[in-house]
Parts: structure tokens; C-alpha cells; sequence
């Protein structure tokens, strides 16, 4: 099953079926550490950035991504 057939069988789920699977997807994206290409990604970004406040928003990611939470 793809990604795309995933989506659309979610799609197809009542609202709090799919407030579950939300639920469950912030959870994951919080605790996956990010693979070698994300980071690479992240850093470039933080590399580049001139805002502090995305500077602040980039480190957070960095870490929270190479910990996995």
C-alpha cells in the first residue's frame, strides 16, 4: 500500500477516526529522529537564515531531530 493510498483511505474516515490518525502522525513526527538528508536540510537552512527567530525555530528542529524527540 502507498503513501497515496494511505492518504486516501484516511480521508474516507469519519472526523474522529481521523483526529486518531492525526493525533498519531504529530506523535510520530515528534519522536522519528530525521534522517542524514532532513538535517543536512535543516542546517543548510540555519546556514542561510538572517531572522533569529527562525535561527531559534531551526536549532530546536536540529536537535529534536537528531534525538528523535
Amino acid at each position: 500500500m502507498s503513501a497515496t493510498d494511505v492518504i486516501e483511505e484516511i480521508k474516507q474516515l469519519p472526523a474522529a477516526e481521523q483526529a486518531e490518525v492525526i493525533k498519531f502522525a504529530l506523535q510520530l513526527a515528534r519522536t522519528r529522529p530525521l534522517t542524514a538528508d532532513e538535517l543536512t536540510s535543516l542546517a543548510q537552512r540555519l546556514v542561510e537564515s538572517e531572522d533569529p527567530a527562525e535561527v531559534e525555530r531551526l536549532k530546536t528542529s536540529i536537535v529534536r531531530g537528531f534525538y528523535g524527540g
